[in-house]
């Protein structure tokens, strides 16, 4: 016959089984809640994979097109530029600066006026024979342009000269070039072995391009310093005042300005004293 009274034993293993159980509890929640993070967060990520796999537009935006002229350009840099300015035009330490930025106006002047390529290094690159055409000189302008924008030389910028103010543009070259250049345009001896070039022969766009970019030891003159029209007034001073002026007053002595009338003044006159000192003694 078996006794209904509990034993010591059986109240241990029912206190032991209410315990475990009333643990139990909790562990199955935080589990539940770890497995649905853990799914959700897998769910977050195929999504994403997803998207940047079929995404067409996004590959687009991380690897921007270049146009056709560009295109053309970025072959004529990889064969003549790269050894200087780098892959992607980032620059090579003690060879080439960079070229992100500059723009291609800065690309026009320096190549269209044969100083780049550079043969060497020196204190100033002069003006060459240009090695690209007008055309490949463009298309290496505008993929500089397209890979890290800049200055911009205008599509209208023979027409801004041709209208350009004459009068107007001699006061503001005479004000912001003169000092450089001189008043005739002839150029002048900078400091170490650096000069300011003449601009006898530049044409409307090197000269634009010049004023946007400031090469060499010339300074920048954006918009803001000189506006559009005013650069084109300058143009239109130095092509029909400087360059096409034939000087009806006589010999230009170089256009060099006070400095050499006044030697030939000094030198002519010395000699006429001398004649005349001559003559004079002769008679007595």
């Amino acid at each position: 016959m078996t006794s209904d009274i509990p034993r010591p034993g059986d109240r241990r293993r029912g206190v032991l089984a209410r315990l475990r159980r009333g643990r139990s509890t909790p562990r199955s929640k935080g589990r539940r809640r770890v497995g649905a993070a853990l799914r959700l967060l897998a769910a977050l990520t195929l999504a994403g994979g997803a998207y940047t796999v079929f995404a067409p537009g996004l590959q687009a935006q991380d690897t921007p097109q270049l146009s056709s002229a560009a295109q053309d350009g970025k072959a004529l840099f990889d064969t003549s530029c790269v050894t200087c300015h780098g892959r992607n035009a980032q620059g090579i330490e003690g060879r080439g600066p960079s070229l992100i930025g500059v723009g291609s106006a800065s690309v026009e002047f320096q190549v269209g006026t044969g100083r780049m390529p550079l043969a060497r290094q020196e204190a100033q690159a002069e003006r060459k024979p240009p090695v690209f055409t007008d055309e490949q000189t463009r298309q290496l302008g505008q993929y500089i342009q397209e890979l890290g924008g800049g200055p911009q030389i205008p599509q209208d910028v023979d027409h801004l000269a041709a209208g350009g103010d004459v009068a107007t543009g001699g006061e503001l070259f005479r004000i912001n070039c003169s000092s450089c250049h001189t008043f005739g345009g002839g150029g002048g001896a900078l400091t170490s072995g650096k000069y300011a070039p003449t601009i006898r022969k530049a044409t409307d766009r090197e000269i634009y391009a010049a004023m946007l970019t400031g090469p060499q030891n010339m300074p920048v003159f954006g918009d803001n310093q000189l506006r559009p029209e005013e650069k084109a007034d300058i143009i239109a001073y130095v092509q029909k005042n400087l360059q096409e002026n034939n000087d009806p007053g006589g010999f230009n002595l170089g256009r060099l300005g006070p400095t050499t009338e006044g030697l030939v003044i000094f030198l002519v006159g010395i000699v006429a004293l001398i004649f005349a000192s001559l003559w004079i003694a002769g008679k007595s």
